[in-house]
């Protein structure tokens, strides 16, 4: 009966990580107190993908971001997150240039094109 006590404090979460290519989620069980670090190390995810930093790389509890040292709860799943490729800021700002660039975007404002006035502009 000890054995079962032991089965029933444990939680029950979930580790995942994917790649463009693979994804896994991995099932299991930590006793209570266990940090995110120690869940995500206990899961095994590592073995799976090896380029996991966890120095580097981002995680989270159903898509909000926590620290490494947020303690697990029953059923919640631990997300790795792969570090971004480009800045969205970055990626924005060349999106509206080249919308401007293009005629798609006023070039004082950054906004739509006033069909109104680039009429009246032609006139």
């Amino acid at each position: 009966m000890n054995e079962e006590n032991s089965v029933q404090e444990q939680l029950a979460i979930e580790v995942v990580y994917g790649t463009p290519t693979k994804q896994e989620i991995i099932n299991c069980f930590v006793e209570p107190n266990t940090t995110i670090e120690q869940a995500v190390l206990a899961s095994g995810i590592i073995d799976v993908f090896p380029e996991i930093d966890l120095a580097i790389n981002k995680v989270g509890i159903w898509n909000r971001v926590a620290k490494l040292t947020d303690i697990v709860n029953d059923l919640d799943r631990i997300e790795v997150y792969r570090p971004l490729l480009a800045d969205p800021k970055e990626v924005r700002k060349r999106r509206a240039e080249k919308a401007k660039e293009e005629g798609r975007a006023d070039k004082v404002t950054g906004g739509r094109v006033d069909p109104r006035r680039s009429k009246s502009a032609d006139s």
